[in-house]
């Protein structure tokens, strides 16, 4: 969750021109944990964006455009590469064999598909698995959408960045103009040698303990921040008992009507007016997260009745929100969030007390002294195989989860690719054991609201989608009103 939906995040660039997002070859610790449990296929961790365009652009200028952001952007290049004897933390490096031909498809809806077929192919390309010896991206230009609509499809690793950070990326490659920029940068595309062994088990092992020992200066960092010689056990004790909170699934037991889970993912998107839905958190003391979150918890109360369990007031369902933690020094993308794990309110009928006990809830868990324990601790877990690391509950962390929920600031005003303008933009996350993702991604002024659903948990799609509807519509009545 960031505070608003309203920046324009572009990353600075170097001195030939490039991007400075994700420069480092050492992941973190939580990436490479992310990287490892995905030997568990519910846990992969593909993100489809799917942006919406006016019309379709010219194919060698897509072409064009997309190589120039792989030398822009050089992470575009960069393949994660495995520690030798699979110990170690996996990090970065260029592909030697880097292939645009690979990473760029094409593709023409049937006639009448309309943006149903967009999103059935979405659907199929994310549960798709990335080759994990290529870098971790594919675009895939579709045409066909009705009145000479397109449709770009970006599928990538969620190792590679989290939403503010792709929200950094973006505002760095998108144009502000229909027509070609003719002075933008053109660094030279990367170059790099393929290291020798011992070069590359020296550079593990120095890897290595910069990790883990960054992870231990932090932990003693926290520990001496809160640790005072006045009350040092209440202190100490009291980290311990937030980290656990924070690192354990959120209390309440999931709903019943979402009891079961698989790998089939099923995407559903909604327009909402970023205006109104900032007016009717206001208009409840909360913020637009107050009542993005109250609008969902809304529609999964109204569809838990339509299945025949009705809830009463006080029931409570298990929801997790990635809150962002970025500083100043860390660098343009890469993934720098932690869990806020909720007991959320999901039985109160009215919507402006539900906001009220959401923004109360939220105040709670971002105040937790160990938020930011997930970096402490992911450090020595990833260097663990990944078989080990899924052994040891990661899956069952995220799976007692109904619902994950985002929100990712936009970029405001018209922005094109290759020449097409950029009408919606809908950021489906990974699904990673819960029930449901559902992330939004202001876009001008629109908040553009992507759902990614366990086919097995909700099995009523059209009728979800109308909760989902009458979820949002009955918050947004508090700002009409």
């Amino acid at each position: 969750m960031s505070p608003s939906g309203k920046t324009d995040p572009t990353p600075p660039r170097s001195a030939d021109g490039s991007l400075l997002w994700s420069r480092s070859e050492q992941m973190t610790g939580f990436e490479a944990l992310m990287w490892r449990v995905e030997v568990d296929p519910r846990m992969r961790s593909t993100v489809v964006i799917v942006e919406t365009l006016d019309r379709e652009p010219d194919w060698d200028r897509f072409v064009a455009a997309t190589e120039w952001a792989s030398r822009v952007v050089p992470r575009f290049r960069e393949r994660i590469v495995t520690p030798f004897l699979g110990a170690g933390t996996p990090h970065w490096a260029l592909d030697p064999d880097f292939d645009l031909h690979y990473h760029l498809r094409r593709l023409r809806l049937p006639e009448g598909a309309g943006t149903d077929g967009l999103f059935t192919f979405a659907e199929q390309a994310a549960m798709t698995p990335l080759d994990p010896s290529r870098p971790l991206w594919e675009a895939t230009l579709v045409g066909g959408l009705p009145d000479g609509g397109a449709a770009l499809l970006f599928k990538l690793s969620h190792v590679l960045s989290d939403g503010m950070g792709l929200a950094q990326l973006l505002a760095g490659l998108h144009s502000r103009t229909r027509e070609p920029t003719t002075d933008k940068p053109q660094p030279p595309a990367p170059t790099g040698e393929t290291p020798t062994l011992s070069e590359e088990l020296a550079r593990q092992v120095r890897s290595d303990l910069g990790l883990v020992g960054g992870a231990a200066r932090g932990l003693l960092g926290m520990a001496a921040s809160l640790v005072r010689p006045d009350r040092a056990v209440r202190d100490a004790l009291g980290y311990v008992v937030s980290a656990r909170r924070v690192l354990s699934p959120p209390p309440a037991p999931p709903l019943p009507v979402l009891a079961h889970r698989s790998p089939s993912w099923r995407f559903r998107t909604l327009d909402v007016p970023f205006a109104d839905l900032r007016a009717a958190g206001k208009a409840a003391g909360g913020s637009i997260n107050d009542s993005y979150l109250a609008s969902l918890l809304g529609a999964f109360r109204r569809y838990s009745a339509r299945q025949g369990d009705p809830l009463p007031p006080e029931r409570l369902m298990p929801v997790t929100l990635p809150v962002s933690v970025r500083r100043e020094e860390h660098e343009a993308g890469g993934n720098h969030f932690a869990p806020a794990r909720l007991s959320a309110p999901v039985g109160i009928v009215d919507p402006a007390a539900r906001i009220v006990d959401v923004r109360r809830r939220m105040k709670a868990a971002l105040a937790e002294p160990a938020l930011e324990s997930v970096e402490v601790v992911t450090p020595w877990l990833a260097r663990l195989p990944g078989s080990v690391i899924t052994g040891l509950g990661a899956g069952a962390a995220t799976g007692a989860n109904d619902l994950q929920a985002s929100n990712i600031p936009g970029l405001q005003g018209d922005i094109y690719l290759a020449g097409a303008r950029i009408v919606r933009s809908y950021p489906f996350a990974p699904l990673p054991g819960c029930a449901a993702m559902i992330a939004m991604l202001t876009h001008g002024p629109t908040c553009c609201v992507a759902a990614n659903l366990d086919a097995a948990s909700i099995t009523d799609l059209p009728g979800f989608e109308q909760d989902l509807a009458d979820g949002f519509d009955e918050v947004l009545a508090l700002g009409r009103t």
